[in-house]
């Protein structure tokens, strides 16, 4: 399914003239070698542009599009028009001048060849270049001194007296064409992608753009072990899996395409998310990025379009009914894995991510101006903030991001891995307190506890033991302000997983903190109604806490706090005024 919905949406591009046509590619090129009519070498042209990279312009290759790459493995294999130092120039950093030279030679083979016929004067530039140029004396050409650093990772193109790139001229373009249908011979199968009868793909192209996967690319599918032939089918005789080369070509290029445009992919954690709707229309795709990954800047937009699905208005320009794919791709040595692929009606999906925003919608401090909590920053929220790699779980990140397009229970290993960062930290940030809201309303359906502000009717146990907290903790503070070392700092952890144990300890502490305090009498008294909720009497603070009534505790605490904090703002704001 993977492959065909790939294969569906560059068919729809390819309609509208928007991406590579069979036997051609979008490639990064970084210079181009000026030829003269009579194939010397003139000079070097950048092919460069500014771009802004956050808020800095730096200079990046163009995407050109050129006759299609080869799969390269380890042996010498020459692309037509577009490739590197070694295979243009016979020179490179490596240090290998022997397989430089074999390069080169293979390149001009091929282009000698491709270009026998051919009489026009950009074809024949590159094959008098081929002819005349010498390798061996390659790094001492005049022209070339100034740019030897740069060229030597870069991808070069042919232009002519600095016209049109030689791959744009019309008679080097029908050579190629008449090179690449000759080498499509081969065993015609059933394609299980398309449903038709064509030659079969041996190799399958390279994907790039998945961090962390090889920077020459990586396939998605390939084999190199006996293992993995299916039914002693092998690429020396038949290809491994029945993909037609239009398929193979198709959707490599379209997932090139998508990992290449910013408005297509995110990153969570390791994985590479690529996404794009039905036909190929961009409206929908951009709409999704906006409300996937929210930044402050859009906050008023996205907040905007949730009111119009909650009410269930349509939404201009853009068709809730037409399907949306989401593709996650992590690096596997020499391949890409696949962490998930979903697919739905782009409605639903925008409807899972409004009722995923409206569970995480909690109280929040002053200086938080963050109104959404995108995925990526939720899992920021489980590493620790010692720890030099701040890449989650790779794992949760998949998995996080699947329960909340697809409307599913949030994964546990989440829960978990937030109330252990609490427990090691002993801070409750605001997304993290936000997660566990989340996760007891969706997966526990804890109503009555998880409000967005502080709930003062709430007779939960675990909920009012951790308001109860807090409280004491403001009375410690107001009776000896700046202290170093709180109840919170010594007693959190256990308070909240063994209460029984703890609590008549810290009410004993209480009495002390508040004879102290300035304010001591609104704390006795706040100490009393929650004391009154627990009926301490009747029934004995609990013993232990399961990992849920751990979080409600934990939930009670934060809006008992932010409470406070927020009648202060409300003192000081009406004192100013």
């Amino acid at each position: 399914m993977i492959l065909q919905s790939l294969v569906e949406y560059y068919e729809a591009l390819e309609r509208r003239g928007e991406i590579a046509t069979p036997g051609w590619s979008r490639e990064k090129v970084a210079f181009a070698l000026n030829l003269s009519p009579d194939g010397e070498l003139l000079g070097i042209i950048p092919q460069m542009h500014t771009e802004m990279r956050g808020k800095k312009e730096v200079e990046v290759p163009d995407q050109m599009q050129v006759p299609e790459r080869v799969v390269r493995t380890v042996g010498v294999v020459p692309n037509f028009l577009c490739d590197n130092t070694s295979y243009l120039l016979g020179f490179d950093n490596k240090g290998k001048p022997k397989r430089s030279k074999q390069c080169f030679e293979s390149a001009k083979q091929l282009h000698l060849a491709i270009l026998e016929k051919a009489t026009g004067k950009a074809a024949c530039a590159v094959k008098s270049f081929f002819e005349r140029w010498e390798p061996d004396t390659a790094r001492e050409y005049p022209v070339l001194q100034s740019y030897l650093d740069d060229l030597t990772t870069a991808n070069l193109v042919f232009r002519v007296d600095g016209g049109a790139c030689a791959q744009e001229d019309p008679e080097i373009r029908k050579a190629w064409e008449h090179h690449r249908q000759s080498g499509q011979e081969g065993p015609r199968q059933l394609c299980l992608v398309t449903g038709k009868v064509e030659p079969m793909a041996f190799l399958h192209g390279k994907i790039k753009g998945v961090p962390g996967a090889q920077s020459a690319g990586a396939n998605l599918i390939s084999f190199n072990a006996p293992a993995y032939e299916s039914y002693g089918q092998n690429d020396s005789e038949s290809p491994g899996t029945p993909v037609g080369q239009h398929a193979a070509f198709a959707y490599v290029t379209a997932l090139n395409h998508l990992l290449g445009n910013r408005e297509h992919r995110n990153q969570i954690g390791d994985t590479m998310m690529v996404y794009w709707a039905e036909q190929g229309d961009p409206q929908p795709q951009k709409l999704f990025s906006l409300f996937a990954f929210p930044t402050a800047d859009a906050d008023g937009q996205l907040a905007g379009i949730m009111n119009h699905l909650a009410l269930g208005k349509p939404l201009d320009n853009v068709s809730l009914d037409k399907r949306f794919y989401v593709l996650g791709l992590a690096p596997n040595a020499a391949r890409i894995s696949v962490r998930f692929f979903l697919q739905d009606t782009f409605g639903n999906m925008l409807e899972n991510l409004r009722r995923h925003y409206l569970r995480l919608e909690i109280q929040k401090p002053a200086f938080d101006q963050r109104q959404y909590l995108s995925v990526p920053a939720l899992l920021f929220e489980t590493i620790s903030p010692s720890s030099k790699n701040k890449t989650a779980s790779p794992l949760l990140a998949g998995a996080v991001m699947r329960s909340v397009l697809t409307g599913a229970a949030y994964p546990q290993v989440l829960f978990a891995a937030v109330m252990t960062r609490i427990r090691a930290d002993q801070n409750i940030s605001r997304g993290r307190a936000a997660i566990i809201k989340a996760y007891l309303i969706h997966n526990h359906k804890e109503e009555e506890v998880t409000t967005v502000a502080l709930n003062k009717d709430s007779n939960h146990r675990a909920y009012v033991l951790g308001r109860l907290f807090a409280v004491l903790e403001d009375a410690q503070k107001q009776a000896s302000p700046g202290i170093n070392t709180t109840i919170k700092d010594r007693y959190f952890t256990s308070a909240c997983a063994t209460p029984g144990s703890v609590f008549p300890q810290l009410l004993k502490l209480s009495h002390y903190h508040t004879a102290k305090a300035e304010y001591g009498g609104w704390q006795e008294r706040e100490k009393a109604r929650l004391l009154d909720k627990l009926e301490v009497d009747k029934d004995p603070l609990p013993a232990h806490f399961s990992l849920k009534d751990q979080g409600i505790f934990m939930l009670g605490y934060y809006h008992q706090v932010q409470s406070r904090y927020n009648k202060k703002e409300e003192q000081t704001n009406g004192g100013n005024q």
